[in-house]
């Protein structure tokens, strides 16, 4: 069986965003994988150990520079990457699901796995409209995935506001990790000078069949204005006085 990870080059979670000039300073600041494509990838490799699959392709959508995050995904144990290049262009979800929909079809894996968002747009979005494009059954929010014996059926746990829910589905099919689905491995130094042998190509959506046309410009970013600080009050009756004296009651 073979498994299609996608991936996104993302500010490091860890970061605290700065704004300078009207923009997201990320020039200056440090970049990883999507935390939740990072347990995408996880995923994908205990299924491999478990010998329920013999081939994972990461995929990242981006600039030059998503390759670094890309040589991550090979160094945590996928096979091979393939780096689609757009340049510095800001892509939309449903160009990203057309784009992973002609690697699906070149490719042809028996499962996609990734991140059930980006957490720099939070679009939520890309999982869905690629199977929606192939026409495949999804299974999103995975907290827990089984494949069956004959590695025709997979079962997924789905988080869900009311609890957990649990579905079945025939492959091929399309998954999006939750949070709690796994905790990522990190990287040995070792696997990391094996990730630099490792098959890493590139491609352009001209390639791959697409027309693609960066539609999306961020015009400015404003930083949310600094809270001012409390006021302690002495009693109930002055603390409605100081609503009143607001008008919030």
């Amino acid at each position: 069986m073979k498994i299609l990870v996608p991936i996104k080059r993302v500010v490091d979670y860890a970061v605290k965003i700065r704004v300078v000039n009207g923009k997201v300073d990320t020039a200056s600041v440090k970049h990883s994988m999507n935390p939740f494509d990072e347990i995408a990838v996880e995923q994908a490799i205990r299924l491999k150990e478990a010998k329920k699959a013999s081939e994972i392709l990461a995929v990242s959508i981006g600039s030059a520079k998503a390759q670094e995050t890309l040589r991550t995904a090979l160094a945590m144990g996928a096979d091979k990457a393939l780096h689609i290049d757009v340049g510095e262009a800001e892509t939309l979800p449903l160009q990203i699901a057309k784009l992973l929909k002609a690697v699906v079809e070149k490719e042809k894996p028996d499962l996609v796995i990734l991140g059930k968002q980006a957490i720099d747009d939070d679009a939520n979005q890309t999982g869905q409209m690629l199977a929606g494009l192939l026409g495949w059954p999804q299974a999103t929010f995975a907290s827990k995935v089984e494949l069956a014996a004959d590695n025709k059926k997979i079962n997924v746990v789905r988080e869900i506001d009311g609890g957990l829910e649990t579905v079945s589905s025939a492959l091929p099919a399309i998954i999006t990790a939750d949070l709690r689905l796994n905790e990522p491995r990190y990287a040995t130094l070792p696997n990391i000078m094996k990730a630099k042998k490792k098959p890493l190509d590139k491609t352009t959506p001209k390639d791959l069949g697409v027309e693609f046309e960066g539609k999306l410009s961020t015009i400015s970013v404003t930083e949310p204005a600094k809270r001012t600080g409390g006021v302690k009050v002495e009693s109930v009756d002055e603390l409605i006085s100081k609503l009143k004296e607001k008008g919030l009651i």
